[in-house]
């Protein structure tokens, strides 16, 4: 059984920042992509970040420059760098994986359990 468990939300100041993790655990050989999506009161979800099966990263307009990808898909746990964050960053985060099983033949899709940041002075 494979679960993804997110951490690293919380309350900070703008222009802080916050490091979130997105990590697998159980048998799984790699992550294959893993996305980062948020939701903020009042508005649509929407991809923050990502990185692809050949680990190309993109980013939304509205945080590049701010966000970092690194983490290793291998050991199963990624990371989304934030800095510089603002009072609109302010959403619940979720991660979203793709998921190589180890002995399997197939990947399978994961979503983490969310994690609150709230930018606020």
């Amino acid at each position: 059984q494979v679960r993804l468990v997110e951490s690293g939300g919380g309350l900070v100041q703008p222009g802080g920042s916050l490091r979130l993790s997105c990590a697998a655990s159980g048998n799984i050989f790699r992550f294959n992509a893993v996305h980062w999506y948020r939701q903020a009161p009042g508005k649509q979800r929407e991809l923050v970040a990502g990185i692809s099966s050949d680990d190309t990263t993109t980013f939304a307009d509205s945080v590049k420059g701010r966000f970092t990808i690194s983490g290793n898909k291998y050991e199963g746990t990624m990371y989304l760098q934030m800095t510089g964050l603002k009072p609109e960053d302010t959403a619940v985060y979720y991660c979203n994986a793709d998921v190589w099983i180890a002995n399997g033949a197939n990947s399978e899709d994961y979503w983490g359990q969310g994690t609150q940041v709230t930018v606020s002075s």
